[in-house]
């Protein structure tokens, strides 16, 4: 896939893809809320921000990828 989305992958650039924001919300994402979050979105990991708040990341890619 192109543009596959990897733990590497920033919550910026996965919020442009289509229904990213819902998949987010299933997994329970705290980022979307978060105001100092905001302003970090181009440097936050999605690998690293599942890491911290325990969340599926494998599952959580698949969903996003296959999006």
């Amino acid at each position: 896939m192109q543009n596959e989305i990897t733990e590497n992958t920033t919550l910026a650039k996965i919020l442009k893809t289509p229904n990213a924001k819902e998949i987010l919300k299933k997994y329970n994402l705290p980022c979307l809320q978060c105001p100092m979050a905001a302003y970090e979105m181009g440097v936050l990991e999605i690998g690293k921000i599942a890491k911290m708040y325990n969340i599926d990341i494998k599952g959580l890619l698949n969903e996003l990828n296959q999006n």
